[in-house]
């Protein structure tokens, strides 16, 4: 006997996604904006000026990589259960990457999901971290094993939250631009090796373009069945490198400057990029300070944690490789001999 459950629906999870200075708004319900301490400390009164509500909370998780975990989770879930937040109620993610995973992360499993928007304040976020509905935690086996795809009912991105950026942070957002540069779209990586994004416009241009690449690309392949997955160009390798150095030695887009280095060499080697190519990507993330190389103490071991990443199966590894710039190869028939052969290059000497 069979009972057929018929889910077919097509669910509309459509947004928009604003870029400009974020316009008053009020809100009819109870919101808590979910923030750390050093982004609180910035831009809080800012956002204030901007957002009201019914019920309005603020919930401060530590600031780091090393607290996207379970711990954290815990934490925005007391506050909302403590204030009585209901399905109607909803979070704003305001901060970097981390924030806007973990809030939406929260949003997706608290009573089985409620709103959540996206207030990206670093360039990485606003970028890539906050368009597409990935969030997630860590935990000791890797980077973002555990999570949902849950898509935010609109995103703000507003260039004021930039002019405190650090340096090392804007180059750890300028990675993911190049990223998706090298992937998808060649004029544009050839108008980044002119251009200089501190200029303000240059950069709001850049930011533009950007979105759009990846809102398109999510557009076609909501949850990573396919080409979305090109969009971990360099992640493959840069999880393993944040995951060796316990999230504090590297910011998560110098992790994926290194990763795509080490995308590149690997490129080359399956004769899919000339050197000639891999050497312009270098130039670039170089241009903006980015960590270019990286020293692997144990290259099988290395290999081995490539099985943790969720692109990867129980007897491969799916690695994310440039064809030239401008295009990319999804594969998991990469040999093991070839891929250490490149690991060998980063190892100690």
């Amino acid at each position: 006997m069979q009972v057929n459950i018929p889910l077919k629906q097509v669910i509309d999870n459509s947004y928009d996604i604003t870029i400009d200075t974020i316009e008053k708004k009020h809100f009819d319900k109870k919101v808590a904006i979910v923030t750390n301490p050093k982004v609180a400390g910035l831009h809080l009164a800012y956002l204030l000026s901007k957002i009201s509500a019914k019920e309005l909370y603020i919930i401060t998780v530590p600031d780091g990589e090393e607290y996207k975990n379970q711990a954290s989770i815990d934490l925005i879930l007391e506050s909302l259960f403590n204030h009585r937040f209901n399905r109607k109620s909803m979070l704003i993610a305001f901060g970097g990457g981390v924030i806007g995973d973990m809030t939406g992360y929260a949003a997706s499993i608290y009573q089985r999901g409620i709103d959540f928007i996206q207030v990206p304040t670093t360039l990485l976020s606003q970028v890539d971290a906050s368009v597409g509905g990935k969030t997630g935690i860590n935990n000791a086996y890797g980077k973002n094993l555990i999570g949902a795809f849950y898509q935010p009912k609109a995103v703000y991105i507003d260039p004021h939250f930039l002019s405190t950026l650090p340096k090392r942070e804007f180059g750890a957002g300028v990675a993911e631009i190049i990223k998706m540069t090298v992937t998808f779209n060649k004029d544009f990586f050839e108008f980044l090796e002119k251009a200089d994004l501190h200029d303000k416009k240059v950069l709001q241009e850049a930011i533009k373009q950007a979105v759009e690449t990846k809102a398109e690309v999510v557009a076609k392949d909501e949850k990573e069945h396919g080409l979305r997955a090109a969009l971990n160009y360099g992640h493959t390798f840069g999880h393993v490198i944040e995951n060796e150095t316990n999230y504090k030695t590297y910011l998560h887009g110098e992790a994926v400057a290194i990763g795509i280095v080490m995308a590149n060499e690997t490129a080359v080697a399956m004769g899919l990029m000339s050197e000639e190519e891999a050497q312009r990507i270098k130039n670039l993330l170089q241009k903006y300070n980015l960590p270019t190389s990286y020293v692997i103490k144990d290259v099988n071991n290395f290999y081995e944690t490539f099985f943790l990443d969720k692109k990867s199966s129980d007897a491969s590894v799916t690695f994310i490789v440039p064809i030239g710039i401008g295009g990319v190869k999804i594969t998991d028939a990469v040999d093991k001999e070839l891929i250490l052969s490149v690991l060998s290059k980063f190892g100690e000497n």
